[in-house]
């Protein structure tokens, strides 16, 4: 079953637009009417909505594109397409819990030590042992880019204050 663009945009809730920006990257695809106009295949809805949730999550167009090229593109993806994509992005998304889940819980203290305004954290820092490692929020970075593990959290000693640096 083919849609006309704006049947697809109404129930996709995008805009047309955006369609066209999606066909553009190759994200998806349409067909050309004897007019010259474009359809899509019913099963595009389906595409729009992982594109759609792997943005919510952070996810860029880039290596959504690189998932979507791995589907089919003669026939709507089965059940069995949709397994395998979920079993290559298992890891991925897992590594992305695990980052946001260290964010949330060290947002309340500071980013992962990556404020760069202050030489040294009293709290989870002294002595800028992180500086060490390079630029940025190290204990939120990906453990795979063969650092040290940034999941330790050093706290200042029993009974210490720290300093206002």
């Amino acid at each position: 079953m083919w849609l006309k663009p704006g049947q697809v945009a109404r129930r996709a809730g995008v805009a047309v637009s955006t369609l066209h920006y999606y066909e553009q990257l190759g994200l998806i695809r349409s067909r050309r009417t004897a007019g010259d106009r474009r359809e899509y295949r019913r099963d595009t809805l389906r595409l729009i909505a992982f594109i759609r949730a792997s943005q919510t999550l952070g996810i860029p167009l880039a290596r959504i594109k690189e998932a979507l090229d791995d589907l089919p593109h003669q026939r709507p993806p089965t059940k069995r397409d949709w397994a395998r994509l979920a079993r290559v992005w298992r890891s991925d998304l897992d590594e992305r819990i695990e980052r946001l889940v260290a964010l949330r819980d060290n947002l309340a203290n500071c980013i992962g030590c990556g404020c760069l305004s202050l030489s040294a954290c009293p709290y989870t820092n002294p002595g800028d042992k992180l500086g060490a490692e390079g630029p940025g929020a190290r204990r939120l970075l990906p453990a795979s880019d063969g650092l040290t593990d940034r999941r330790e959290v050093a706290s200042p000693a029993p009974g210490s204050r720290p300093s206002n640096r």
